[in-house]
């Protein structure tokens, strides 16, 4: 992998920008727009409060419900749900240490994936535009971890 030196790659800085907004919406916006818009025609506080009961906050919880009852669902829902949440974002972990000059590539693709994935999370829990799950921050930030993992061992092989 021959990894760009300079930070102002724009070929990079685009790829990423591009991820985001498919990453964006695929999560938020997966929905057809006519369904997103009756949601938010009914956004009120109780919306908000229904997005609390639904939400879940216990880490683990979603994740052994995949395991356990993974024969019950069609296997692209059990699949995507389990591994589409680390796979998905492995990209960002290579992409965003590929756009920024970073010293501390781990720490600070770590704050940025958490920070970027919590505010999905949050506008789901917020919005109705879809469930806020702790077990997809956990997955979402590991995939991109593995992605910062890859990236810092092809600079290595590099070197």
């Amino acid at each position: 992998m021959n990894i760009p030196k300079s930070k102002n790659n724009r070929v990079w800085k685009i790829c990423f920008f591009l991820y985001l907004i498919l990453i964006i919406r695929f999560i938020i916006f997966k929905y057809p727009m006519e369904q997103l818009l009756e949601i938010a025609k009914g956004w009120k506080k109780e919306v908000i409060l229904e997005g609390l009961n639904t939400a879940n906050f216990t880490l683990g919880k979603s994740i052994k419900m995949y395991i356990r009852y993974f024969h019950r669902f069609p296997f692209w829902n059990g699949m995507a749900n389990l591994f589409g949440n680390f796979f998905a974002f492995i990209p960002l972990g290579i992409l965003f240490p590929l756009c920024y000059d970073i010293k501390h590539i781990k720490r600070v693709t770590f704050l940025f994936s958490f920070l970027f994935i919590i505010s999905i999370e949050m506008f789901q829990l917020f919005s109705a535009f879809g469930v806020f799950d702790v077990d997809d921050i956990l997955l979402n930030v590991l995939g991109s971890m593995i992605g910062g993992l890859l990236y810092e061992a092809a600079i290595r092989k590099e070197k």
